[in-house]
């Protein structure tokens, strides 16, 4: 059974991030780097409705996505990344682990080696942006409702996104 780690990260500063999703941290996912934990890692995401759209490296400036939930899986290398924002979180990541930010969530890179290498996804119907500045209130409006996904990019229909992110989405229907 693979590690996991969930956490919930507040809106700061112009990032607004995502008090109701947990960012999901998935430890160990595939057991070989490079080209073939690339190739896993595509063909896991795409099996559960999560078509990967690029193979490079996470950007070094504060973003986040206002349009589209984001998998991450590092197939290669390992190093620090901030979620969050400025002044966020840092986490830990090596060649096998997977990284699922919802809608929102602010990320860079920070220190990572020479080999780093991420395989990016999104769920189907979800085409993603980037952004650098406070989302307007009708972005948030947007953000907001944009739809859960079914299936989690690493664990399908029983994974962890689909328990806990539909867990929070019922309990903010009450």
């Amino acid at each position: 059974m693979m590690e996991t780690e969930q956490f919930l990260l507040h809106e700061n500063g112009w990032v607004p991030n995502n008090d109701r999703l947990p960012v999901l941290v998935y430890r160990g996912v595939v057991h070989t780097e490079g080209d073939k934990a690339a190739q896993q890692f595509e063909k896991m995401f795409a099996d559960h409705g999560w078509p990967p759209q690029w193979r490079d490296n996470v950007y070094d400036y504060h973003h986040y996505h206002s349009t589209a939930h984001e998998a991450l899986g590092i197939a290669a290398g390992s190093g620090t990344l901030m979620l969050g924002g400025p002044g966020g979180r840092k986490i830990a990541v090596s060649a096998g682990d997977a990284l699922v930010l919802p809608v929102g969530t602010g990320h860079r890179r920070l220190d990572v080696s020479d080999d780093f290498l991420v395989v990016g996804a999104y769920p189907q119907g979800q085409e993603w942006d980037i952004r650098r500045d406070a989302p307007s209130a009708e972005t948030r409006r947007h953000m907001h409702a944009l739809a859960i996904p079914n299936h989690d990019p690493v664990g399908g229909a029983s994974g962890v996104l689909t328990e806990h992110w539909h867990e929070q989405e019922r309990a903010g229907d009450n």
